[in-house]
Order: structure tokens, then sequence, then C-alpha cells
């Protein structure tokens, strides 16, 4: 919706923005190493994650973020390897919509 106020434009984006979150996939339920975890769409993390975590290819700072620290330490305890997360990383972002290797930052570009 485009209105104009005192000679400029707005164009709200509330119905672009909708119809795109509606058009996500659905979280995606992993299980690895006897460790059952459930990641939602990457597009659909919240914004301050990015402030949160600083750097979202920190992989352990996300996982802490999105599945909570107990979780994690699960991980941890199941012998998770840097290997493991790589490849947690690349099916997420395959369910998720997203070119392995494409950033967040360049994802909706």
């Amino acid at each position: 919706m485009t209105t104009k106020t005192a000679g400029r434009e707005v164009v709200s984006l509330d119905a672009l923005a909708k119809q795109r979150r509606d058009a996500l996939p659905t979280p995606t339920t992993f299980e690895m190493l006897g460790v059952e975890f459930t990641l939602p769409p990457i597009k659909a993390l919240p914004f301050e994650l990015q402030e949160k975590v600083g750097d979202l290819n920190d992989s352990a700072g996300v996982m802490k973020e999105v599945l909570g620290t107990a979780k994690v330490r699960e991980m941890y305890t199941a012998g998770f390897t840097f290997g493991d997360l790589e490849l947690i990383a690349e099916e997420w972002q395959k369910r998720s919509g997203l070119e392995p290797g494409e950033s967040l930052a360049s994802a909706g570009s």
C-alpha cells in the first residue's frame, strides 16, 4: 500500500512481509547421534539474533540462541564435531530455501 503525505510517498511493506513469512517452509526436525532438534527456517530467525550472536557464521553461538544451552550441551555430550555442525548448517540452509554458502544477508536479494 502506498500513501502520499505532505509531498512524500510512504510504501507499506506489511502485506508483502506477511506473504513472505507465510510462504516460509515449516521448521525441520533433525536427528543426529541420538540427539533430536528442530530448527526454524533461517529467514524466520529474529533480526535481533545478529546483535546477540554478532556473527551469523558462529555456528555454536547461533545454535545456543536458537536451540538453547541445554540442547547444545546435549550435542557436546553426544560427541558432535565441527564437521557435524557444518553438515547441520548445510542441511538447514537447504531446507530453509537458501543455496549452500548463501549468506543470510543476501537471502532476499
